[in-house]
């Protein structure tokens, strides 16, 4: 539970495959950004193969919306070859 402006809240975020299907789930304070819960849902991410092989951790692309445009998860994104498919955030200055 976390305090905010219309009392107390959380906020819910999740990773989830192409068909909507949740991977993983992380519950923060209402209060909480979003854009510095990116990282830590990518590392919990962990998806088992068909019968034996490691899991996956690596998607070939995320979606998200412009609340996880930061330079920092553009960074951690590009150093594990992954696609960023997040809106940038327009410039107020023009």
């Amino acid at each position: 539970m976390g305090r905010s402006r219309g009392g107390l809240s959380t906020k819910i975020h999740q990773l989830v495959d192409g068909h909507g299907l949740p991977l993983v789930t992380v519950c923060t304070a209402g209060q909480d950004g979003d854009s510095p819960m990116l990282i830590p849902l990518m590392d919990q991410l962990r998806v088992q193969r068909p019968g034996l092989g490691s899991a996956r951790t690596r998607p070939t692309a995320l979606l998200g919306d412009k609340a996880y445009s930061s330079r920092a998860n553009r960074a951690y994104l590009r150093s594990r070859r992954i696609e960023a498919v997040i809106p940038e955030p327009q410039d107020p200055q023009g």
